[in-house]
């Protein structure tokens, strides 16, 4: 398994309503870098079933350049998945960081 599907192996466990820091889904499919992550995710063939826009940067910020419609688009994602916010671009990781991957 390359590092590219052990990223995405991760990834396609996160559950609805909850999210995955770049640098807890580096940590756990052995990656050293977090943009590592970052790359993989852009590049995603198959966001259906890996479920790119539930990845988060460590401090809860939606990253810019969600390959699949941008930021916003990422966001109004969330928001019906019942992800919660601290504000308009922050996710609330107490309440919505997934804590069993």
């Amino acid at each position: 398994m390359n590092t590219f599907d052990k990223i995405y192996k991760v990834v396609g466990k996160i559950p609805k309503g909850k999210v995955l820091t770049y640098k807890k889904v580096a940590e756990i499919s052995g990656v050293k870098n977090p943009r590592v992550v970052g790359f993989a995710l852009h590049v995603n063939k198959n966001p259906d079933e890996i479920p790119c826009h539930r990845v988060v940067k460590a401090n809860g910020i939606i990253a810019d350049g969600y390959a699949f419609g941008g930021k916003t688009t990422q966001i109004e994602k969330l928001k019906r998945e019942r992800v919660y916010f601290l504000d308009y671009e922050t996710v609330d990781l107490n309440k919505s960081l997934y804590k069993n991957p």
